[in-house]
């Protein structure tokens, strides 16, 4: 067994192969999406599927990615790369498109054929890990630019769909894969770009794991990680123990599927039992017609990213914290769709609600919990068939017993940064007119929910706009006696839309978004 400084100097290790990795991709990619948003993530697996570390990257994407792993790890060899966005089979949304390689134990020669990465070989033997990469992309086809279409009714219309595919065997880059994919997206050039970066980031991952097993022995190694693996359960079984055992129910809902207005309600029975956490979304909402399904993958990330907020932040977040947190879903429901339900909005807008549900579940247990935060990432996508432009924009998080919320910040399942308007307006036929905190959007409290933000932007050319957002009708609730926050809204030269609307604009329209405030925590005495 590790000590404790060595143990801590393995996880920071770990831990820093990931975060170099992100560092490849964010430096190699060519979209804004990628390169200045950072909408991606990168962690490193065991073998036998569990993740070994993360960077601190984006929690919907990380936490669902141990699906990815297991689509492929029983047909995986070592040297493999794989790449799949099927959100049935690994993936999330379309959008999300994850290149997985199964590490081989040796050095390797040179790829074969054109195309990034430098030494891919396939073996007979078993991988001995996996370096993961999922990035969204800007664009992946479908009805409309940004493949995020707001009224789709069947996954068809979101996008190209990539089942798990061998993409390099035996050294050899099959480039009419690539090619097949990218012809049917926009701006196939910036597609192809950005998959090489993310084939970049997978190698570098595969090559610092062995320079690690070069430097300590491939046993040694394995034997550290089942330790830290088995260190993380028990701190995060001794977190969780902070509960108070028993059953809570909870319920919340999403305002629309974007077909119909009607609410869709999320709930959930959370049993806490002696360090673990069991979470049952019986009762929840049959699958809709729109987009706002989900698969379980992504239910399960919300539940370990639920779970991972009440730890103490020097437990290592690895495979052991998984084995402490089970999910269970009827089929077909609305956190556990089949196929061909669309789920663009699902990965993005659902996850965000499964958290905040599971939260005000927790609260009833004991968990020191803020305030709901703005809770959507108020998705705003523009685009042609030549250019496509998708940011995630940020809002209030909920004010606590220790302070208010910030202002302006990603809440919940999103940890994206935003896309700087000198890029914005160097790269796209666009003009920021505003961008400003939404002062007096957070719930009033002991501790004030933080405030939304302003967005506004002129574009300089007719184009397709499509909104996906959440909290435009049912604001982020207050906590222990604190107002909620400011509800968001949308406009379209200064007329209120929906939340989830698909609008075609002309030179000079203006769209502004004003983002949700986060709720209040306390009264204010």
């Amino acid at each position: 067994m590790l000590g404790p400084v060595e143990r801590e100097v393995l996880a920071q290790l770990f831990a820093s192969i990931p975060e170099e990795m992100g560092a490849v991709l964010v430096r190699s990619a060519r979209s804004p999406n990628i390169r200045e948003r950072r909408d991606c993530s990168a962690a490193l697996f065991s073998g036998e599927g569990e993740l070994i570390a993360q960077a601190a990257h984006i929690p919907v994407h990380l936490g669902a990615m141990p699906e990815a792993v297991e689509a492929i790890r029983g047909r995986a060899r070592a040297g493999d790369v794989w790449i799949l966005n099927d959100p049935y089979t690994g993936g999330t949304h379309l959008p999300d498109i994850t290149v997985i390689e199964a590490v081989a134990s040796t050095g390797v020669p040179p790829m074969r054929l054109s195309g990034p990465g430098t030494s891919h070989r396939t073996t007979a033997d078993p991988p001995i890990a996996f370096s993961v990469v999922r990035a969204h992309h800007a664009d992946v086809g479908g009805d409309r630019p940004g493949s995020m279409p707001p009224l789709a009714q069947s996954l068809a219309e979101e996008g190209v769909v990539i089942p798990p595919t061998r993409l390099i065997t035996d050294g050899v880059l099959d480039e009419s894969i690539i090619e097949r994919l990218i012809e049917k997206m926009r701006e196939p050039e910036v597609r192809r770009a950005d998959l090489a970066a993310q084939l970049a980031a997978a190698e570098r991952g595969a090559e610092r794991w062995r320079e690690m097993i070069g430097r300590h022995g491939r046993v040694p190694l394995e034997n550290a990680v089942y330790d830290l693996l088995d260190y993380a359960e028990r701190r995060a079984r001794s977190a969780l123990s902070g509960l108070k055992d028993g059953v809570y129910h909870a319920e919340d809902a999403l305002e629309s599927d974007g077909v119909s207005d009607a609410p869709l309600p999320i709930r959930v029975k959370a049993t806490v039992k002696a360090g673990g956490l069991h979470l049952d979304f019986a009762g929840t909402s049959p699958a809709s017609r729109g987009n706002v399904n989900c698969p379980i993958a992504v239910t399960r990330s919300a539940a370990l990213f639920v779970a991972r907020c009440l730890m103490p932040e020097d437990v290592p977040t690895n495979g052991g914290v998984a084995r402490c947190v089970t999910v269970a879903a009827p089929e077909g429901c609305l956190v556990n769709a089949r196929p061909p339900h669309a789920v663009a909005a699902g990965n993005v807008e659902t996850s965000q609600r499964i958290a905040d549900v599971i939260m005000l579940a927790l609260v009833q247990a004991g968990a020191d919990i803020v305030a709901q935060g703005q809770g959507t990432m108020n998705n705003f996508i523009l685009g042609t068939d030549r250019w496509t432009y998708y940011e995630t924009i940020g809002g209030g998080q909920g004010g606590g017993p220790r302070g208010p919320g910030p202002s302006g910040v990603h809440v919940g399942m999103s940890n994206t940064m935003n896309t700087p308007i000198e890029v914005l307006e160097m790269e796209l036929p666009v003009r920021v007119e505003r961008y400003a905190i939404r002062r007096g959007s957070g719930g009033v409290g002991s501790g004030t929910g933080g405030d939304g933000v302003v967005r506004e932007v002129r574009v300089l050319e007719g184009c397709q706009l499509s909104l996906i957002t959440e909290r435009r009708r049912l604001a982020p609730r207050g906590l222990a006696g604190g107002a909620d926050g400011a509800p968001g809204r949308n406009l379209v030269n200064g007329k209120e839309v929906g939340a989830k609307v698909a609008v075609d604009l002309v030179a000079g329209d203006v769209v502004t978004i004003e983002t949700p405030g986060g709720g209040g925590y306390g009264r204010v005495t």
